[in-house]
This record gives C-alpha cells, structure tokens and sequence, in this order.
C-alpha cells in the first residue's frame, strides 16, 4: 500500500539508492521526508497509461511536443526531501536532457488510482502537485470510469465522466478524449 512506512524523513538520494537496490519494483516515492512504497501496478493500470500516452502523443506531435509526454518510471523531484514517479506527465521541451533532474515543469501529471495509491494519489501527490504549480493534475478512477481534473487555481476537481479535455498552452488546440475510448477493453481488476 502507498503509505508511509515509518516516521524517519527520508531524501530524494535515498530513494534513488533503494530503487536501484530493488531493479524498479516496488515503485519508491518520498514527498516532504515521507516515504511511500507501492507496489508494481496491475494489467488494467498499464492500459491505462499505454492508452495515455498514445492519445498524448498524437495531440502534442503535430504541435512540435512529441517527446514531451512520458510514463513512469521516472523520478521528478523539487528538493532534497521529494521524488516522485508521476503515472504520465508532459513537460516542456526546454527542460528535456539526458537527466530527470533538469524536469521542473510539469504542464500536466496523471496519476491512475490503484488501492495501493488512493492516499498518495488523492492526497499527497495533488499537495504536492498544486503546491508546485502543476498545470492540470489528472486522477484517473479506471474503476469508476472517471477523471478528477485538478488546477491549482480551484478547490475542488472537475468530475469527468464522458469527454477529457486539455490544452497543452492557451493558444494550442485542444485535446479532446472520450473516456470510453480511454476504458476499452479494460479487464476487471
């Protein structure tokens, strides 16, 4: 389960050591020294990110954006005391390099729930996410068939049920995405 496994405040450096200790699986993650351990996702959940990305991809290719959008794992981290590993994230293509570390920007994060993730999901990571200025922050309930749509700029998330919409800058087109497309063909968990 995606909860704290002690009271001790861990760093970002740490996390990176017991990651490579344990080849990616488990999924370790700290935000503000406290760490969280989830473990390798199911079927249905990878679906759901492979499905993401493509649908990303497409929108944001025609836009010069290709390379943007990204799946986990990959460790993002505001300081010394927070990495996180979001789901599926786009970035801005001036923040792009051989390292994580230079990723500071996220123009939108997605995180699909799991029961192992529900606290960190809902709780945690959008603190954290909206306290670093995320643009659009998605929660993805693929049991429910919905997405909460979080900005930093309102208190409560847009519930979506049908149509996922996005816009990558102001001025660009936007990315419309039926939710039934996105929740073909998932299995039960």
């Amino acid at each position: 389960m995606a909860q704290p496994v002690s009271q001790r405040s861990y760093t970002a450096e740490e996390v990176r050591a017991m990651q490579d200790e344990s080849h990616g699986a488990p999924r370790y993650e700290v935000i503000d020294g406290e760490l969280f351990v989830t473990p390798s996702p199911h079927t249905p959940h990878q679906m759901v990110v492979t499905e993401l990305v493509v649908q990303l991809s497409a929108y944001l290719t025609p836009l010069g954006r290709r390379r943007t959008v990204f799946a986990s794992p990959a460790d993002v981290s505001w300081g010394p005391r927070t990495l996180v590993q979001p789901d599926v994230f786009v970035v801005p293509p001036e923040e792009i390099s051989s390292r994580w570390a230079t990723v500071r920007t996220l123009l939108l994060a997605v995180e699909i729930l799991s029961k192992s993730s529900i606290r960190a999901d809902r709780l945690r990571k959008r603190e954290l996410y909206m306290r670093q200025g995320v643009r659009a922050y998605w929660i993805v309930d693929a049991k429910a068939r919905l997405v909460e749509v979080w900005t930093p700029d309102e208190a409560r998330p847009a519930i979506v049920d049908d149509v996922l919409r996005w816009r990558v800058t102001d001025d660009a087109p936007e990315l419309v995405l039926p939710l039934g497309e996105l929740f073909a063909g998932l299995p039960d968990e």
